[in-house]
């Protein structure tokens, strides 16, 4: 007795579990399902908002120059933690360019990856992203958390986290932009 009566849906069931066993073609099929499923990231009410404990963060730019966290107090910042390796990082990355590209001189936008400079940089320039990537050299001020990636962090002036989003998101919808433009009214 046959499993199924259509060999077809045997050889379709078999090339699929391949397909999603062999790292080459896995990684871009995880990558096309996040961004068909990132939806913008929601704002956090004002009452549940938490804030930044302080601003002794130290960063490394890709160029090697050393930044001082607290140098953007008092700004709207983006803080997206990443990795070249992560397919919902790599999601959605064309959404933050997207951003990046409109609002680089009104907000400060920090992309922190902790793979070496190289690395970062080879991946940047072959994607053709113009993102700011930085490598942190001192612990993250709390309630930052960058363990599990991506997470992303908009920031008010005050210091506080209006958006907290864990895992891929559309960054360059108009939720996003009317909540930094909202922003960047105060």
């Amino acid at each position: 007795m046959k499993l199924f009566k259509n060999q077809w849906t045997n050889i379709i069931i078999a090339v699929l579990i391949l397909v999603l066993v062999i790292p080459a073609t896995r990684k871009p099929i995880q990558i096309f399902l996040n961004k068909v499923l990132a939806f913008s990231p929601s704002v956090t009410s004002e009452e549940d908002r938490s804030a930044l404990a302080d601003y002794n963060w130290v960063l490394e730019k890709n160029n090697k120059d050393q930044v001082e966290f607290s140098e953007y107090k008092g700004k709207v910042i983006l803080i997206n933690f990443w990795a070249t390796w992560c397919p919902p990082c790599i999601a959605e990355m064309p959404s933050l360019q997207l951003l990046y590209e409109d609002y680089q001189d009104k907000i400060v936008f920090l992309f922190v990856s902790e793979e070496d400079r190289e690395t970062v940089k080879g991946f940047l320039n072959r994607k053709q992203f113009t993102l700011p990537a930085y490598r942190p050299l001192s612990d993250r001020p709390l309630p930052l958390d960058g363990r599990t990636l991506p997470t992303t962090y908009l920031i008010d002036q005050e210091g506080n986290i209006v958006i907290s989003k864990v895992g891929a998101a559309d960054w360059n919808g108009e939720k996003v932009r009317s909540t930094i433009d909202g922003l960047l009214q105060k």
